[in-house]
């Protein structure tokens, strides 16, 4: 794959972030209603929401959109500077290998450093032996343990 640029998402990725997310979302069996997909990308391109997307591609064919990452800012109480967390990270199945992720985690870094945020932090499954591999080359994995409460 030629280089390609990673940028924030614009409206007109809404096609192709909407593929790629209800493959996502396939992948982790989860189900939202068109409602949610749309709030969820109004968030996204909203300069205001602290819900943001990288996306690796640009329009066309040539530079098709092939991997996104979702990015939540958020206040952390040791510190002033703003926290990001790495929400989601999606590459197409036929992008895999050609380095998609490390330019999204690499760009989003960028970012990090360029706007002053103390860290980066995600999750993944255990069994995510291929994201995993990424993972430990780019981060260092901590001995925290996850605990969830689902609200209803």
């Amino acid at each position: 794959m030629a280089t390609v640029a990673v940028r924030e998402a614009e409206a007109a990725d809404w096609p192709a972030w909407h593929r790629m997310w209800r493959a996502n979302c396939a992948h982790f069996r989860a189900s939202l209603s068109a409602a949610e997909n749309e709030e969820l990308w109004r968030r996204i391109i909203d300069p205001d929401n602290p819900v943001g997307a990288l996306v690796c591609g640009g329009p066309g064919a040539e530079d098709a959109v092939v991997g996104f990452a979702h990015y939540v800012l958020h206040p952390h109480t040791f510190s002033s500077q703003m926290v990001c967390y790495l929400e989601d990270l999606w590459v197409e199945p036929s992008a895999r290998g050609a380095g998609v992720g490390r330019r999204l985690i690499d760009a989003l870094l960028a970012r990090g450093r360029d706007r002053g945020w103390r860290r980066i932090y995600w999750h993944t499954e255990a069994d995510n032996a291929a994201a995993r591999a990424l993972y430990g080359r780019v981060a260092q994995l901590t001995d925290y343990v996850r605990y969830d409460i689902a609200l209803p």
